[in-house]
């Protein structure tokens, strides 16, 4: 479920890097503006130990008063300017790393909603959240701490060197003795922090996931009293994503300690060689006062490229996680030229049609689902599908919807083949109504209406009153604009699937499919949707899919399916009067409610 969560692979590739820069192209003016600022705030950082050096050689050293004070304004000066660079780029660059993470989630969110259902079949909800929220982060740091800045850091080192050579080549040899241990430092800290922000990535997927799957699952979680144990399970987790992070917070605790000292260190061998040099003749005062400083400043941005290293690599792997995600082929889609028709009258045809979700783990054959299913739905007719539990009946529907495509044969609807249909029209033709309701935060009314706005307030309280809603509506605070939890908690179970019949009628379509529709109502509010039905459903093709065999007995047809295969179709009657399989789906049945 998470196995490529912890993997970091290279600190740089150039191919994701170009890609990720294509996200920043918009924003390419805040970016030359922010680098503009780096390099200002960089030469004012230079400007400030030689300003320091000359106060010192021309003025204190010599007494000479005179021109001090112009000193200290440009000293000033150079200070408000660095201060304005600062945050010039800081501002810059967190804007445009603000944008840059709203348009890669909005570009996710996007394709995550054009990849067909497969996808979700196999990566866990969890692991996907991760993908839109901790890795977009990681991106986000590095484009408003990382890239930029690691230029600055370059910029600033390189000036620094070529100031402490120009000033005093020997004394800056001296201060370069100690780079030998900063780079096994640095070494040390990069390799303990890969790992650990390794076992961090992973632990944060897991916990999504696990958090996604066990709140969802609440109920069951409860019912079947496994509070302790999963508590228990989430205690681990969470520990070890603690100790992941204490180890972490260890290395960084000691590595900036560590930096320090040899930045000590090169300021004791600096003072210790400089002082003997001042005595002799060769090096001034301000020379060694300027080199102190640029020594300071010179082990800074060397402990901040060592940190941006961590970032990089990071943003490296959230970003091929990232583009992973979104070079998942769009397999289900329009073509380029559909045939939609202009009137469609809900002509349905089944043409031999095989389908598999997957293969088999033995022999790697496709797992077929349906075997050559073959039917007709005239335009208008209501047609019931029976059968035991795998027999494909909700594949039926799935294909349908073009969530899926079939491997072979073919499903035309009004003489067309649906992977010919805009993929938008041909759903915009069916109203679905499933057992398990997804309802979302928000009202009554926009929960029916689903943020169409071609339906009005007369049709969403038409559509209630249609399927026997309205009752329960009214009765609610605020009636049609009463808020509905998430998941629609606040709801019964019964009130959910009426919300998903109004839902499905609201938008007026030209097939309704139920795939069993009213199983969670209770025989009165059935009984209810029934009648509705019979008046809502003249006219347009249903196709409704039930166990319970008392609710499709008024159909037009029934089919029956077995195994992947249609075995039976007929009325209820001519069912019955033959004795197959539909006669003993129905003596089991109706035996059972006898007993």
């Amino acid at each position: 479920m998470t196995q490529d969560d912890d993997l970091l692979g290279r600190a740089y590739d150039g191919r994701l890097m170009r890609r990720l820069l294509g996200f920043l192209r918009p924003y390419a003016g805040a970016v030359a503006l922010a680098l503009g600022a780096i390099v200002v705030g960089s030469l004012a950082a230079l400007a400030q130990p030689w300003l320091m050096k000359q106060a010192i050689d021309l003025h204190i050293a010599t007494g000479r008063s005179d021109g001090l004070s112009q000193l200290a304004v440009v000293y000033v000066t150079i200070l408000l300017i660095a201060f304005g660079a600062e945050f010039v780029q800081t501002w810059t660059m967190q804007m445009a790393g603000q944008h840059v993470m709203r348009d890669m989630r909005l570009a996710m969110y996007r394709h995550l909603q054009r990849i067909d259902l497969r996808y979700y079949d196999t990566n866990p909800v969890g692991r996907v959240m991760t993908r839109v929220t901790s890795d977009v982060d990681a991106i986000n740091e590095l484009f408003t701490s990382g890239v930029v800045t690691i230029f600055g850091d370059v910029f600033t080192l390189l000036g620094i060197l070529a100031v402490m050579f120009w000033l005093h080549w020997r004394l800056a040899l001296v201060a370069c003795f100690v780079l030998p241990l900063i780079g096994v430092v640095t070494q040390w800290f990069r390799h303990h922090v890969r790992q650990s922000y390794r076992t961090v990535r992973g632990l944060i997927a897991r916990i999504n996931a696990f958090l996604q799957e066990h709140l969802t699952g609440m109920a069951t979680v409860q019912l079947f009293r496994r509070e302790a144990e999963d508590f228990r399970r989430f205690d681990a987790l969470d520990r070890a994503h603690r100790d992941a992070n204490v180890d972490s917070i260890f290395y960084y605790a000691v590595f900036y300690p560590a930096v320090e000292v040899v930045s000590a260190l090169a300021l004791a061998l600096i003072i210790w060689n400089g002082a003997g040099w001042v005595r002799g003749g060769t090096l001034t005062l301000g020379t060694l006062a300027a080199f102190l400083q640029y020594s300071q400043r010179f082990f800074r941005p060397i402990s901040d490229m060592s940190e941006k290293f961590n970032v990089l690599q990071a943003a490296m792997a959230s970003s091929e996680r990232i583009f992973s995600l979104l070079d998942v082929p769009v397999r289900i889609a329009s073509p380029d030229v559909p045939r939609t028709p202009t009137s469609p009258r809900g002509h349905i045809v089944f043409d031999h049609v095989w389908f598999a979700y997957g293969t088999s783990e033995t022999d790697g054959e496709p797992d077929w689902v349906l075997r050559g299913v073959a039917f007709e739905v005239q335009p208008g007719e209501r047609v019931g599908m029976v059968g035991a539990t795998g027999s494909g009946k909700t594949t039926v529907i799935n294909l349908l919807l073009r969530y899926y495509d079939v491997q072979r044969g073919a499903i035309r609807i009004d003489g067309v083949d649906i992977r010919e249909w805009d993929l938008t029209a041909l759903r915009a033709l069916f109203g679905l109504v499933l057992q398990d309701v997804q309802l979302f935060a928000g009202t009554i009314a926009d929960n029916i209406r689903l943020g169409d706005p071609r339906i009005s307030d007369q049709e969403v309280r038409a559509a209630a009153d249609a399927v026997g809603a309205s009752g329960f509506i009214q009765a609610l605070p605020g009636a049609f604009e009463a808020r509905v939890a998430e998941r629609g908690a606040t709801l019964s179970v019964g009130q959910k699937q009426l919300l998903s019949f109004a839902r499905a009628l609201a938008c007026q379509p030209r097939c309704l499919l139920l795939d069993e529709a009213t199983s969670s109502v209770d025989t009165e509010t059935e009984a209810a949707i029934e009648d509705a039905l019979t008046r809502v459903a003249a006219g347009r093709t249903t196709i409704a899919i039930a166990h319970r065999l008392a609710t499709i007995q008024r159909m037009d047809r029934i089919l029956v399916l077995h195994r992947g295969e249609l075995r039976e179709q007929g009325t209820h009657q001519a069912l019955i009067a033959r004795g197959g399989l539909y006669r003993t789906l129905y003596d089991l049945q109706y035996a059972s409610r006898a007993t």
